[in-house]
């Protein structure tokens, strides 16, 4: 799978313009063991904070896991290089209130946290109510100045928790291990079948 090719359409396809280089970058970089790479964007906080998020969301099964393909290092080059400015100051005020909201919770630091505790505050975000949810996602739709002061902290922890959700699937779907190991794969392509029953069709394809 051309991770590269990939990876440069799927973000022009969102609205982004990336370079050529930021995209070798992007997918250069994002090898390094889960334990030992300095992010550019992300605190060690943050760091820490994400990736028991992004283990939480894509855990490893009987498929890899998203700390398996080194979804972490993606997601902070991603934000580092092609995320537009001000969204990286929307995920870093939603990022420092969910860091907040733990640590009074749980009377530590974050980084002392364990993954169980990550889980009790995550299912806090998403064990609502239609009307609660269809408020969130209402909300989410708007400029962070429409957006009244009582409800902005709940607003900005949940453009931090989408997000990381998006960069999570986006970075996993996209990564070689899953798009030649999960999803169906065929470089070399056979003839087009378009009128099919959905359910020869198989896993989804990422070629």
């Amino acid at each position: 799978m051309d991770r590269r090719l990939a990876l440069k359409n799927l973000t022009l396809g969102i609205g982004y313009a990336v370079a050529a280089p930021t995209v070798f970058n992007l997918l250069s970089s994002c090898t390094e063991k889960t334990a030992s790479w300095k992010p550019l964007f992300f605190s060690e906080e943050e760091k820490f904070m994400v990736t028991q998020i992004v283990d939480i969301i894509l855990p490893k099964s009987d498929v890899v896991g998203a700390l398996e393909v080194n979804v972490p290092q993606f997601m902070d080059l991603m934000y580092f290089e092609v995320e537009k400015e001000p969204n990286k100051k929307i995920v870093q005020k939603g990022a420092s209130l969910f860091q907040e909201k733990f640590e009074n919770t749980f009377n530590k630091s974050i980084l002392k946290g364990r993954k169980e505790e990550f889980e009790q505050i995550f299912k806090t975000f998403f064990n609502l109510s239609v009307e609660e949810s269809s408020r969130i996602l209402k909300e989410q739709k708007q400029k962070e100045k429409a957006i009244s002061q009582d409800r902005k902290p709940q607003y900005l922890m949940y453009k931090f928790l989408f997000s990381i959700r998006h960069y999570t699937i986006f970075g996993y779907c996209t990564s070689e291990k899953v798009g030649e190991n999960v999803l169906s794969y065929d470089p070399i392509p056979g003839n087009y079948e378009g009128c099919v029953p959905l359910s020869d069709v198989g896993n989804a394809w990422s070629l």
